[in-house]
Formats: C-alpha cells, structure tokens, sequence
C-alpha cells in the first residue's frame, strides 16, 4: 500500500512535517526505555521512536488497513492490533512505561481518563491533541477551561504545554488547530483521602460548573453538611487541587 492509497483509504489528517514529527518524539524525557504509542496510523513518529534501539517499543492500533501498512513498512515493530481504550497496558508492561502518540481527537479526553487509570505506571506522556483540549487539560484554577482532567491530571503530573501546531502542517488540514503536551508523573504515590471519593467529587462539582459546590455537590448526593460554608459559596472552577482533596476528606468524614 502506497503512502497517497493509504492516505485516502484511512481518511485521516495525516502530519506531514517532520520537525514536528521529531520534536514530538523529542520530548520523551527518557526517564524510561518503555514506551507505546497509541494509534501510530502510517508512522510519522513510529518512524523516529523506532530509531532508538533503546526503547522497548510497542504500537497499538485498531485500524485494520493502519496495522497493514505498519506490518509492510516496520516488520520489526511490535503491532497491537487492538483498542488502547480496552488494553490492559499492565500486561504489556510489568514497570513503569511512557505513552506517546498523535492521539485521535474524538477519544483524546478517554485517553487521558485511561493513563489517569493507570498512573501508578504511566509516568511520562506526550501527545498531540486538539489545542482547546491540551489548553484544557494544563488549565489552572480560575480559567473557564479549567475542568475534571485538570484536576484529576494535575494531583498526579506535572502538566506542560509544550507547542502549538498549525492546521497547514497536516493532509487534508484540520479545521482546528493542535497542539502537543506532555505529562510527567510527580512524586504523589497516593492522595490523603479516599481516591475514588476524589474523583466523585471533582466530577461533581464540574459537571455543574455554573452551580456553586453547595447545589452542584448536593445534586449528586454527596453529604455537605461539614463542608464550611466559604467553600460551599465557591464554584469548582475555583479550587486547588489540595482543596479538592481537603473538600474530599471532609466528605469522607460525613460518610
């Protein structure tokens, strides 16, 4: 399969700059040699993370005519032929492991839901993503893009927004702009409440972000009756991390 077949087989925006394919890959930090990237589609990176004979490197795709293509061209790759959204990566990898990739927009924000699974091995992840998805995911409190992933991201990672990448480096080119960010795992082995509680919480209080914590915290059950009252006036677009996790804890005692 030539690279102009796959291109209109695949109906993909493909990147079609190498410096910036090179500079994804550059921005690995190397704090481990096992990685796997997710949804290589015709190897723009796989290309240059190949290259490193380091690595030990495997590439999951659920493309059919994507794994062919991969097979015909890199014959010494390790192709998963799968969905990384069902892949238990603790099987692949029994230590810790990097996840890089040019992350399908339409399931990016699972993708970071799955690492944020998985973090107690996911230490480092670069990825490209939709720009408003990456300014999303490093928002701090306050923004109005600050929201559920950069609260549950940023209580285990160091989250950086490394560059933006315009449309015209991409075949066809995307009608939004894109842009790559990279995740490193902090020194937090576990939070000071109960995690699943934290997570609930955090959901809560977004998934009525116009509501302050009183009513949005409320609607979902959860007991306020010991959170303070400056806490109930404030909406969760407002807190800090640690404030979650206190909010969290305060909860907990109510349970």
């Amino acid at each position: 399969m030539n690279e102009v077949k796959a291109k209109k087989f695949l109906g993909q925006h493909f990147l079609t700059d190498e410096s910036i394919a090179r500079r994804i890959v550059d921005s690995l930090s190397g704090r481990t040699s096992h990685v796997v990237e997710i949804g290589p589609g015709m190897g723009v990176l796989t290309k240059y993370l190949i290259e490193n004979k380091n690595l030990d490197f495997h590439v999951i795709e659920l493309d059919r005519e994507s794994v062919v293509y991969l097979h015909e061209h890199y014959p010494q790759l390790d192709v998963i032929e799968g969905d990384f959204l069902k892949f238990d990566l603790s099987t692949l990898f029994h230590d810790n492991f990097a996840v890089i990739g040019n992350f399908p927009y339409n399931i990016s924000s699972q993708i970071l839901f799955k690492v944020f699974e998985q973090r107690n091995q996911a230490i480092e992840v670069v990825g490209m993503f939709q720009k408003e998805v990456a300014e999303r995911v490093a928002a701090g409190p306050g923004s109005k893009t600050y929201g559920i992933l950069s609260v549950l991201l940023s209580a285990f990672y160091k989250i950086e927004y490394l560059f933006t990448v315009h449309e015209n480096v991409f075949n066809p080119p995307p009608k939004v702009k894109s842009a790559v960010i990279r995740l490193t795992r902090n020194d937090v082995n576990s939070l000071e409440c109960d995690e699943k509680l934290f997570v609930q919480t955090v959901k809560a209080g977004f998934n009525q972000r116009r509501k302050t914590l009183r009513n949005a915290l409320r609607s979902a059950g959860l007991p306020i009756e010991a959170v303070p009252e400056e806490v109930l006036g404030k909406r969760a677009e407002q807190l800090l991390v640690d404030e979650f996790i206190v909010l969290t804890k305060t909860i907990q005692s109510c349970l």
